[in-house]
């Protein structure tokens, strides 16, 4: 009943971020039940001296059997006070990639953009390394790498690439995109478009979008795409 009090009358109007009401959610009822568990022994006349006593001794052997879920724990604990992921995320989490879902005291829940549901001890939330692409904002970069013949004007690759970059709305105009001569490939020049865009989530659209305009637009100027090409010499033995 408090939670659901909270949730509805209390937290919406300390802070919009839903993030935050979670955890505050997720703590009070924690809280709560150690509480309940403190009354409900008072209330049978238990002795709690007594009982911490032989929690100590018992402590010891659970702790050795229980060390994982104690682990997961705590590390849950500490995500919910530390909040480096928060539910709407968008995250990659030893190969799983998807959006937060809800940070529990001894799992997180990430749903992958097939929505499957992966469930993660945060345990290895805490111990290993975690890409989050929306902890402190929405806006990110995105790279297209395009190859062009040899021959080709250097100067209106760029030029091109730059249009069709200020062109989309996704693509902020600052920090301004910028292109890259990558390198002499074995048959193409390549070159590398990088634009900084308002919204990271449309990250993978964003970068489908601007292929589709750099084609039509070296369609348009007659610039080359090539495809890869082997020359083979046939040398004759004489005969």
């Amino acid at each position: 009943l408090i939670q659901r009090g909270l949730e509805r009358h209390i937290l919406p109007n300390l802070t919009r971020d839903r993030g935050v009401q979670d955890a505050l959610k997720t703590a009070t009822g924690y809280v709560g039940v150690v509480v309940a568990g403190f009354v409900g022994f008072s209330a049978l006349g238990l002795d709690l001296s007594n009982l911490a006593l032989i929690a100590g001794a018992l402590s010891v052997g659970i702790g050795f059997g229980l060390q994982n879920i104690v682990n997961n724990f705590v590390s849950g604990l500490i995500l919910l006070a530390e909040r480096p992921i928060k539910p709407g995320d968008w995250v990659v989490i030893g190969g799983h990639e998807g959006t937060v879902k809800k940070v529990n005291v001894r799992s997180t829940e990430v749903e992958t953009f097939q929505k499957a549901s992966v469930i993660l001890p945060n345990a290895d939330l805490i111990a290993n390394p975690v890409v989050n692409w929306t902890h402190k904002n929405v806006q990110g970069r995105v790279e297209v790498g395009v190859g062009v013949a040899y021959g080709t004007d250097e100067d209106s690759v760029e030029k091109t690439l730059l249009q069709c970059a200020r062109e989309h709305a996704n693509v902020l105009s600052w920090p301004e995109p910028f292109v890259l001569f990558m390198n002499f490939g074995d048959s193409s020049l390549d070159f590398e478009l990088r634009a900084f865009i308002r919204n990271v989530e449309s990250r993978i659209r964003t970068a489908s979008d601007l292929r589709k305009a750099i084609s039509k637009a070296f369609r348009a100027q007659n610039i080359e795409i090539p495809f890869p090409q082997r020359v083979v010499h046939l040398v004759s033995d004489g005969e």
